[in-house]
């Protein structure tokens, strides 16, 4: 997901006003500070942190710092951009946890960006879910989706196919593959649906017509969904979930090859611990944190996604609108490694069929 509009410096739990802007430009120039054994720097994909405050992110690391006094300086942007940052400074490490969606936790491991380590709890997350080196493991699970605007389409459209109209041309937008991962998931999930990438490209090529154009941000396509100048985009569930409390008209769902189910495919957000990261003890602190049985508890209710440990069992009422929300939804499993491998390539290949 590059991004600059969304890389967004936020430092969690500091003080308002100009001297937190400093502590946080500070901690992320790398310049040492008095406090600097006392801080955690993370690096992560947008959508786990409220914008007012009430995510996910928000409410567990507050209780990290309260149970540490250890701060946790943010920043946030697209899975790729999050990667590519770090590549830039493996000179300088900066960050000490790097938070991303496939196939970029793969491709962060893949350039000796991350070092292993196995969190607390990380024993109770299945296998799929986690590097069998121990390179990453999910802290929270997630399922790619699209959205749609409720109050202009009652229904929400069923197939790829029905994109095709053309009452969707200018109203429909997916954020960009390669950058953002739910936009690398676009790829993924069509190229599953219609049998290959050929045929999926194919497809890709005439959608052309309708898409409004690339987005560097999936975040930003709820507010447009709900507003109404865009019917139809892509996202993933947990953060849609969590962006329809304050977005009434923002609907979820998932689209199928004509004549097919619906299909999706797990979009987990993969923690590692950043190799040589200046507080890399305070991060595997963070880690056990963000990987415990209190914390996992509050996935679904504050962050509205799926806990990446199998044996807490969330029963409050996210919890239970999730699981209706996949019900009849099948499930895929994509070969991460043979998208990691092919990811530039593929990337290429949509660019030339899209001309984007």
């Amino acid at each position: 997901m590059s991004r600059n509009p969304r890389t967004l410096l936020r430092p969690a739990l500091a003080a308002a006003g100009s001297l937190a802007l400093a502590a946080a430009l500070t901690a992320c120039s790398g310049a040492a500070g008095a406090d600097d054994a006392k801080t955690v720097t993370v690096y992560s994909a947008d959508g786990l942190k409220g914008e007012n405050g009430d995510g996910w992110y928000d409410k567990v690391f507050a209780d990290f710092t309260k149970k540490t006094g250890i701060k946790v300086e943010y920043v946030e942007g697209g899975s790729g951009e999050m990667v590519q940052r770090a590549v830039r400074e493996k000179s300088n490490t900066q960050a000490d946890v790097l938070i991303t969606l496939p196939p970029f936790i793969q491709q962060a491991a893949g350039k000796g960006l991350i070092e292993k380590y196995r969190p607390q709890g990380s024993d109770h997350v299945q296998g799929g879910d986690k590097a069998a080196d121990g390179t990453w493991t999910s802290v929270v699970n997630n399922y790619f989706g699209f959205i749609y605007n409720k109050k202009d389409l009652p229904q929400p459209p069923k197939t790829w196919e029905e994109l095709l109209d053309g009452k969707f041309k200018g109203k429909l937008q997916y954020s960009t593959p390669g950058v953002a991962g739910d936009g690398t998931a676009v790829l993924i999930k069509a190229t599953h649906d219609f049998g290959g990438e050929a045929p999926a490209l194919a497809y890709l090529k005439k959608l052309q017509t309708n898409n409004v154009g690339p987005s560097s941000s999936t975040s930003k396509l709820a507010p447009k969904t709900d507003k109404g100048e865009l019917l139809v985009a892509n996202g993933d569930v947990q953060m849609n979930f969590a962006q329809s409390k304050s977005m009434p008209n923002l609907g979820i769902w998932f689209p199928a090859r004509e004549g097919g189910r619906p299909t999706t495919f797990a979009l987990p957000y993969a923690a590692g611990l950043v190799a040589g990261g200046p507080h890399s003890e305070n991060g595997r602190k963070l880690l056990d944190h963000l990987l415990s049985e209190e914390s996992q508890k509050l996935v679904s209710e504050v962050g509205g996604g799926f806990p990446a440990r199998t044996d807490v069992k969330p029963t409050d009422p996210n919890a239970v609108a999730l699981t209706a929300l996949m019900a009849g939804v099948e499930v895929f499993e994509p070969d991460w490694t043979d998208i990691d491998r092919n990811l530039s390539d593929r990337v290429a290949a949509w660019k030339s069929a899209t001309g984007s």
